[in-house]
């Protein structure tokens, strides 16, 4: 119990679908322990929250418990951000400034102006800050990472990544469509800040690029919907290749259906979310090869963030607790005085500024008919 480090946890209460997810994660390889939170936005909801979950300490509010935590000599190490994307930026600047480390839900936040100020809370902070694109935690998509850093596939010419899904092709009014059609709480993006962020994400981490301008349409199909449902992006990458990016929640058949496709002067890559375990490999004018989790030809990358031999499934709660393990393995040692180790990888805060000013452009573009819009660097 000693060596786990001390989490505490604001949102993700009783009917929060994400948080039940981040306490898994943070679970699964037994290296935090959750001992604090502020789980609702009712001081009610959240006493009844936390204690449901037997929580030791439950505060009404999560300034109430970054205040309290940070006095007492057994308090959280970090904190676990997992509210709608309107309450981001102010819990984490409470934590933040008490030096408490944070591990917080994408997207960063719900406007570009609080992501900025967020940014500079993290620099003048001696906290970490850990953003959980959980997509990054999975093998297949560190085995293509490595594989695109060794030149595998060349220099990369084409990135095509797409993110449908199909649950708010109506409306609906039960919690979680009721905030993420809301721009007050989720941000002016609709399905570009939920998923089209970590298609943007995905197709960066991959490949190693930087997008430098974009031309979006988007369309809010559901009639009264504030946000847009369905958006179509070209993308323009430093360096010279293209891309493009379709993010959709309106596309009936599609659950959650990540996928990016990768193509090289010398081959391409192609990985899909809903079979994460596999990984296509096609060198220009050769078959096209399979690799699998943990199987032949998987590099050390892959292998580090697997956990059973292959042929067992690993996914979606597994990539999640991969970065939970990244954060606690850099934690622990900014604990103890030294380096974070070089292989340690996960989303910054910077990553998640990127991803805001994507929505951001997004949004300016498709004002525009769709002009080709810089992002804000």
């Amino acid at each position: 119990m000693a060596d786990r480090i001390k989490l505490g946890m604001v949102g993700g209460g009783n009917d929060a679908f994400i948080g039940g997810v981040h306490r898994i994660a943070s679970r699964i390889d037994d290296r935090f322990e959750l001992v604090a939170g502020a789980l609702s936005s009712t001081p009610e909801k959240s006493q009844a929250s936390g204690a449901a979950l037997g929580l030791p300490r439950i505060y009404d509010d999560y300034k109430q418990m970054a205040q309290r935590e940070a006095r007492r000599k057994d308090g959280i190490d970090a904190v676990s951000i997992v509210t709608p994307n309107h309450v981001h930026y102010a819990a984490a600047r409470e934590f933040l400034k008490r030096g408490i480390h944070v591990i917080c839900d994408k997207p960063l936040t719900s406007t570009l102006a609080d992501a900025k100020k967020l940014v500079k809370a993290a620099e003048d902070s001696d906290a970490l800050f850990i953003l959980t694109h959980n997509y990054t935690g999975y093998p297949m998509v560190r085995q293509a990472r490595e594989m695109v850093a060794n030149g595998d596939i060349g220099t990369i010419r084409v990135v095509q990544v797409e993110y449908p899904q199909d649950w708010l092709t109506v409306e609906q009014d039960f919690k979680q469509a009721e905030w993420r059609t809301d721009p007050a709480r989720s941000g002016a993006g609709g399905s570009t800040g939920d998923i089209g962020t970590h298609a943007f994400n995905l197709a960066c981490f991959v490949t190693g690029l930087e997008v430098d301008s974009l031309a979006a349409d988007l369309e809010a199909f559901v009639p009264g919907r504030q946000v847009d449902d369905n958006g179509h992006v070209m993308l323009r990458f430093d360096g010279g290749a293209k891309g493009m990016l379709w993010c959709s929640q309106v596309a009936p058949g599609n659950e959650n259906a990540l996928r990016i496709r990768v193509y090289g002067d010398k081959g391409g890559l192609e990985w899909a979310q809903e079979d994460p375990n596999y990984l296509w490999h096609t060198p220009f004018g050769e078959p096209k090869r399979l690799i699998t989790r943990n199987g032949a030809g998987a590099g050390d990358a892959a292998a580090r963030v697997s956990r059973i031999p292959p042929g067992h499934p690993e996914g979606y709660l597994e990539g999640f607790a991969n970065i939970y393990t990244e954060a606690a393995t850099a934690i622990a040692a900014v604990k103890a005085g030294e380096a974070v180790p070089e292989d340690v990888t996960y989303p910054t805060i910077h990553d998640g500024l990127k991803g805001v000013q994507f929505v951001s452009a997004c949004v300016k573009s498709s004002a525009r008919n769709a002009a080709w819009v810089k992002l804000d660097h």
